[in-house]
């Protein structure tokens, strides 16, 4: 088994130096669109070649090979010729995963790709997408293609497989019907040159064609969007008209919708800072209400002023009271026990002379203020000031 192993990494090495000396030889006389040789793909930097008309007869060394064969990496003097066709439209990711499984079917292979005409195609299977030139170089800048064949046929014959030197055919293994055939690749199975391959479940041209006919609507609108007119999609003239008005409508749509958020926005920060303003307030509300307790409360500034002016008020009390009144008018304080009588109108009062004064008061105020108590500064001054203003 190790003697095997080193054999089959001897002939990859091998190839592999042919490879790139072919490669350093060859580099400034290809092209990319030249004939193929019949070797392998010599730089995957550049597409693949196509196949020559006349085919390889002549110069392919070919011989008749097994699978188990194949897969032992044998015979070294050349690759392995697999063949996989198909009409590879709308080449997608199930392509390459098919070309790539025919690629690594065997240690050294060389993968011919044929590639059906639309002739063929729109007669046996229906309309394409893409042209025939369209998919011939979608498939040579494949990396996994080492050569392309133009105008495959639908059917493979001995004489095809011989002029393209061909050891192997790659496909699934489910039957493909067509042409009359209940499947195409059956002889290609009975002679033991059949390799199967397995299938991309989830994707297909069909599968695309499918999602492109389901959203039609949407694909009109989208290339009206971007400067398609009708007449290239072949759009009536009604229609246009439908589609531009709904496309209008949508656009007042995203609008609104634009609007809306940011209102919720604005909103949302409007909320946010008035919180933070209720939330302000209510700190410096109870900071102002203890502050006013703190002054007007019991035991606070505002009642120690009240408490000093009524003792003030006590002091000057004897001192305010009323005059006498003008001539003509009532006194406002009469004697108590005595009935006023009216003055003779020979000897007119003047009003310092009427003024009456408390009972046990004295007649002059500076005896009343010097019976005040040292300490009460501020009050003397208030009542000496109140004294000048009466005697006035």
């Amino acid at each position: 088994m190790r003697y095997q192993s080193t054999g089959k990494q001897g002939n990859r090495t091998s190839s592999m130096v042919g490879r790139r000396r072919g490669s350093r030889a060859t580099r400034g006389s290809q092209k990319p669109q030249q004939q193929s040789t019949g070797g392998p793909r010599k730089r995957l930097r550049e597409p693949a070649l196509f196949a020559k008309e006349a085919g390889y007869e002549s110069e392919v060394l070919h011989e008749k090979l097994t699978i188990a064969q194949a897969k032992r990496g044998t015979p070294a003097i050349r690759p392995v010729r697999v063949y996989a066709d198909g009409i590879f439209d709308l080449f997608h990711s199930g392509h390459a995963r098919a070309l790539m499984q025919a690629k690594n079917l065997f240690p050294n292979t060389h993968l011919i790709v044929g590639v059906c005409s639309d002739d063929l195609t729109h007669r046996y299977k229906g309309y394409t997408v893409m042209t025939e030139s369209e998919r011939y170089e979608a498939l040579i800048h494949c990396r996994y293609v080492d050569e392309v064949v133009r105008d495959a046929p639908w059917t493979l014959s001995p004489d095809f497989l011989k002029k393209h030197k061909i050891d192997f055919v790659a496909h699934d293994d489910i039957p493909y019907t067509s042409a009359g055939s209940e499947d195409v690749y059956k002889h290609i199975k009975e002679a033991g040159m059949f390799v199967a391959t397995q299938r991309t479940d989830g994707i297909s041209t069909s599968d695309l064609i499918t999602r492109i006919v389901k959203d039609y609507d949407l694909y009109v609108r989208r290339n009206l969007q971007r400067g398609y007119t009708a007449r290239d999609l072949n759009v009536s003239f009604i229609r246009e008209k439908k589609i531009s008005l709904q496309n209008q409508v949508d656009r007042m749509k995203e609008t609104v919708k634009t609007v809306e958020e940011k209102s919720k926005h604005f909103v949302h920060s409007v909320e946010e800072k008035s919180q933070d303003l209720i939330h302000k307030w209510e700190e410096k509300s109870r900071e102002f209400i203890s502050n006013f307790l703190e002054s007007f409360g019991p035991g606070g500034a505002w009642h120690v002023i009240q408490e000093k002016s009524g003792r003030m008020l006590q002091a000057l009390s004897p001192y305010t009271s009323p005059v006498a009144s003008p001539r003509g008018s009532p006194s406002s304080s009469p004697t108590r026990g005595r009935s006023p009588s009216p003055p003779s109108p020979q000897s007119p009062r003047s009003p310092r002379s009427s003024a009456t004064y408390p009972k046990g008061a004295s007649a002059h105020p500076s005896t009343s203020l010097s019976s005040m108590s040292e300490g009460d500064d501020d009050e003397k001054e208030t009542a000496l000031s109140l004294k000048h203003s009466v005697y006035r």
